[in-house]
């Protein structure tokens, strides 16, 4: 195989990744999807959670086997600090989510959830400067590996599908918050933190407020 056809190969391995990942996400697939098979409705997070997983395997396998020449190589105090930034970033936001239902396994004794149950918006200190945190570290760990070609074409093309991804993700997270998300998404920006942009505990509590007084949603299906 020539050195294009693996650059192609790589880059439409993550972009479908891609695309089957958002898709998956959305809330009118998981609508038909659960219409279709009643008893996904408990093990959709899990089982979504799972395919994301196992699907990143081929594209990875394709991109660190791909024998590019080197483009550029980090000093290794870089990119040994960048990574040990993305992962405690990454341990320590963990503090403020529900691990039980982020990944899925307290969805299977929910299965009796009221209509018009609706999830509470939580700001961790990082969702204070920026709208997706484990995306910004996980950019933040893509761009300072050392790369060759291979790697760069996965980077330009992860790096766009989270772009793109993130919007499609916040239609869902304005459907569940409503204005509360709207002057959030308006005043944070959403992958490159900004610091004179980051919220003050007083805009925090404000935003919390709007969400209190927003009426019940149900989750996005």
């Amino acid at each position: 195989m020539t050195d294009s056809a693996y650059l192609a190969a790589i880059c439409l391995a993550w972009g479908l990744y891609g695309l089957f990942h958002s898709w998956l996400a959305g809330s009118q697939t998981k609508h038909l999807l659960i219409q279709r098979w009643p008893a996904l409705k408990a093990s959709y997070r899990l089982l979504y959670n799972l395919q994301a997983a196992i699907l990143t395997l081929p594209p990875l396998a394709l991109t660190w086997l791909y024998p590019g020449k080197p483009l550029w190589h980090w000093p290794a105090w870089i990119a040994w600090a960048a990574f040990l930034v993305a992962l405690a970033g990454f341990l320590w936001s963990m503090r403020w989510y529900d691990g039980m239902d982020f990944l899925g396994l307290r969805q299977l004794h929910r299965h009796d959830a009221p209509d018009d149950y609706r999830e509470t918006l939580i700001l961790s200190p990082l969702h204070r400067c920026v709208r997706h945190p484990w995306y910004s570290l996980g950019l933040l760990y893509l761009w300072t590996r050392d790369l060759n070609a291979g790697w760069l074409a996965a980077a330009i093309t992860i790096t766009v599908y989270l772009a793109i991804g993130s919007q499609l993700e916040e239609r869902k997270l304005v459907e569940v918050f409503g204005d509360a998300y709207r002057r959030y998404r308006a005043r944070v920006p959403g992958l490159i933190p900004r610091p004179w942009r980051c919220l003050s505990q007083h805009e925090i509590d404000a935003l919390s407020r709007t969400d209190q007084a927003e009426p019940p949603h149900s989750p996005a299906p």
